[in-house]
């Protein structure tokens, strides 16, 4: 009878499953990576779509009309720095402030300004069209400021900064606590919240803009079915940087809203699609290519190559068509030669387009 002996593995016998495991892992991991991938974008398309038809039952207890934040006729009371104090001397009672939630210490409201009130303070470069968790919209979702169907999954450090307040028990947890306002991952597009004349062609000043401050209703926020061409215009879109990303923090920007961080915006790249909301309730893949593209054929169309394209440069903030054009929203801080402010200045506002029909 033979003794029977244990055997263990060679060198070389480890080496190749070794080996084999390795591949394996190197074919897999991109799969994962895609699949991770597919499954936060499809995530952002249903917050997306969540956030669209909170707008649209919005809209039909008010007449066809889009959330606003300030008096249809503000630049009635004066101007941007004396509105609200003359608002509350003639009408006897403060402008109605953006109302956030219930926490503790009571109801919290925003500071009230003009740079949070009107749709787009273009001293500031922020306005209402950032608040997509005003308690006016919030309350036909979940009912709170930070939930998860405000935040995209692939935008990491804004999900890093606000995750912690997901299970909180109040609607609204104060910037005392949470280390300041954490905004949305999504914006809609002040073009489609101003009067259409203010972003349309003035035909005294030959220019497509128009002070709001100096306009009868410059601030009344137009029906949805003003949209003229709603499966072109764009109503809301990510903020940032996501679908493609290369890069998350701008070091173009001092600090950081976001734990120190300020990402690259939806604009700061060639290479950015966002996902994007259109006016007509359609979801698809946006991108600064097809913008650039589009926009400078219409420009050439219209006999205008320097200024009459889908979106205007015309605005307080200027900007150009130019590879590594400044001014716009923020185009100066871009990572690569991108140069479009579109969904931001769109030419005719909401009876304006983003994209041309393909």
């Amino acid at each position: 009878m033979k003794r029977r002996t244990d055997r263990a593995f060679t060198i070389i016998e480890l080496l190749v499953v070794v080996s084999i495991i390795a591949l394996l892992v190197g074919i897999l991991l991109p799969a994962i990576g895609k699949a991770r991938s597919q499954a936060q974008l499809t995530r952002s398309q249903a917050n997306m779509k969540q956030l669209g038809t909170a707008h649209i039952t919005y809209a039909a207890e008010y007449s066809d009309r889009q959330w606003t934040a300030c008096n249809d006729n503000l630049a009635k009371y004066g101007t941007r720095t004396t509105c609200l104090t003359n608002f509350a001397a003639q009408t006897g009672q403060a402008h109605p402030p953006i109302i956030t939630g219930y926490g503790s210490g009571g109801i919290w409201w925003l500071v009230q300004n003009v740079g949070n009130l009107t749709p787009y303070d273009f001293p500031a470069n922020f306005g209402s069209f950032r608040i997509v968790q005003a308690r006016a919209i919030s309350t036909y979702l979940n009912g709170r400021f930070y939930d998860p169907v405000y935040f995209a999954p692939k935008d990491t450090a804004v999900m890093g900064s606000v995750e912690r307040w997901f299970d909180h028990p109040d609607e609204y947890v104060s910037s005392a606590t949470t280390g300041g306002q954490k905004w949305s991952s999504y914006i809609m597009s002040p073009a489609g919240m101003f009067n259409p004349d203010v972003l349309s062609l003035n035909r005294s000043t030959n220019m497509y803009f128009t002070d709001p401050w100096s306009l009868p209703g410059g601030f009344r926020s137009p029906a949805y079915s003003q949209a003229t061409y709603p499966d072109l215009k764009t109503h809301m879109i990510e903020h940032h940087w996501l679908q493609n990303r290369k890069k998350v923090c701008n070091p173009n920007f001092a600090g950081g809203t976001y734990d120190g961080c300020t990402p690259y915006f939806f604009n700061h790249s060639l290479e950015s699609a966002p996902v994007t909301l259109f006016y007509d309730g359609h979801i698809a893949a946006g991108g600064q290519r097809d913008a650039i593209a589009d926009n400078h054929r219409v420009a050439v169309q219209n006999g205008r190559p320097n200024d009459g394209g889908l979106w205007t440069i015309h605005t307080p903030n200027g900007g150009t068509y130019d590879d590594y054009g400044t001014g716009g929203y923020f185009m100066a801080q871009a990572l690569d030669w991108t140069s479009t402010s579109y969904h931001i200045f769109t030419t005719d506002g909401i009876k304006g387009r983003d994209y041309l029909a393909k």
